[in-house]
This record gives C-alpha cells, sequence and structure tokens, in this order.
C-alpha cells in the first residue's frame, strides 16, 4: 500500500475534475451495474498516470457526448475495489492505470496500460471519444 499522503494529490487531480472515488467493492459493483455508462479508471502513482491517462481521462470529458458516470479506483490502495473492477474487465488482463467504459454494466470499451504509456494524453482522449460517440 502507498501512504496516503503520496496519493492524496493524484486521487485529487480526478476527483476535482468530477469523478467519485470507489473504495469497497459494493461500491463498484453499485457504479458499474447503473443504467447508462460508467467510465471506470484505474488510476496509479506511475508517470503514464500522470502524463498521459489523468489528463486524457480529464480531456474525455469535455466531449459533447459523454459518460453519465466518471468513477475511479487506485491501484496498490484501494485493493477491494481494484479486484472488484478488474474482474469486471476480464478478458483483459489486471493493468494500471487502465480505463473502461461500460454500459448498463456491460464492459463495451477497454484502454490497458499498453494503449497509455507513450502515447500522448490527446491520442487517449481521443480514443475515449470515439467510445462515448458510439456508447453514450
Amino acid at each position: 500500500m502507498y501512504p496516503a499522503e503520496l496519493v492524496k494529490p493524484m486521487r485529487d487531480d480526478l476527483v476535482s475534475a468530477g469523478f467519485e472515488e470507489l473504495y469497497t467493492a459494493d461500491e463498484v459493483a453499485k457504479a458499474i451495474s447503473k443504467d447508462g455508462t460508467t467510465l471506470v479508471v484505474v488510476n496509479s502513482v506511475c508517470g503514464c498516470a500522470a502524463a498521459n491517462a489523468r489528463p486524457a481521462a480529464k480531456m474525455s470529458l469535455q466531449n459533447d457526448k459523454k459518460p453519465d458516470y466518471a468513477v475511479t479506483v487506485f491501484a496498490g490502495v484501494d485493493t477491494e475495489a481494484v479486484n472488484a473492477a478488474r474482474n469486471l474487465m476480464v478478458p483483459f488482463p489486471p493493468s494500471s492505470p487502465s480505463m473502461a467504459l461500460f454500459k448498463n454494466g456491460e464492459l463495451v470499451h477497454m484502454i490497458e496500460r499498453h494503449h497509455i504509456e507513450g502515447r500522448p494524453a490527446e491520442l487517449i482522449a481521443e480514443n475515449l471519444t470515439e467510445a462515448y460517440n458510439q456508447f453514450c
């Protein structure tokens, strides 16, 4: 587990953009099972989360069409919530950071770490907005 003071600014980065933090498996299940679309960001302390994933997630929400809900879990901290979210992202292997779009509880779009590392935030945001335009 990472110390709370280390991850607080990384958590706040998404929360300040309107993301809801989830801490338990029950919270994850409730969030993803809602009618409509839910973006789930598996946040992380790594550099690609700071430079690429979080900026892309925030940028993507500027699109005309966007998810009804935006939630986040933190890898290495919120173990129960992260495991619950990752179980709903099967068949994709666990990775962080990562982003998943659910529609009415069904996984419809996934961005894994290897799609995030080394790619500019703008390109990742474009990938997300294309998914929003299709599913939201």
